[in-house]
């Protein structure tokens, strides 16, 4: 019987999610953003057709509450291109206060991703707020990965960042 170390498991966890990205052009672009055309204004955006940001939950409650909360259609704010749907009037009206604080960063793209110039699928309960920053990963094995150096991988994804913000998920996922 062969046995893998724990974390050589998650490298090769980490190195197939990089492989399927890789390959996305022939599934179909299986983790690019949900955005079936971006737009320029949403590009920069993890959104769905709608353009619903984190996949509905309340931006706020990672902060305030220390946890993912799904917000409500009826409670939103738009900002920058993104639908915002928030869990309860004041924390809609929080962000609207100061909505920079609360967005997620990379656009809520995977934090890992983002070092490896990928546009991944940032799960919304995948999540860390690191000096008042909400980060998203796109599966728990590559948050594993990403949470053994968060500062240098912090520092990695804000390097890369500005090179592929502006470029839509899809091209960057099939290269």
């Amino acid at each position: 019987m062969v046995t893998i170390s724990s974390r050589r498991r998650t490298f090769l966890s980490f190195s197939a999610a990089v492989a399927i990205v890789a390959m996305s052009g022939v599934f179909g672009g299986a983790f690019p953003s949900h955005a079936a055309e971006p737009t320029k204004a949403t590009v920069e955006l993890n959104v769905d057709q709608t353009g619903l940001m984190l996949q509905g939950y309340d931006p706020v409650a990672y902060f305030t509450d220390a946890k993912p909360v799904k917000g409500s259609e009826q409670i939103s704010a738009e900002y920058q291109g993104g639908r915002y749907n928030f869990a309860s009037a004041a924390h809609k009206d929080l962000f609207v206060k100061d909505p920079a604080k609360y967005v997620p960063t990379y656009g809520g793209f995977c934090a890992m991703g983002t070092v490896f110039d990928k546009k991944l699928e940032g799960d919304p309960t995948l999540w860390k707020v690191v000096d008042g920053r909400l980060y998203l990963n796109v599966n728990a094995d590559v948050a594993k990965k990403w949470a053994q150096d968060v500062p240098g991988n912090i520092a990695k994804a804000n390097v890369e960042w500005p090179k592929i913000k502006d470029i839509p998920a899809k091209e960057l996922n099939t290269k």
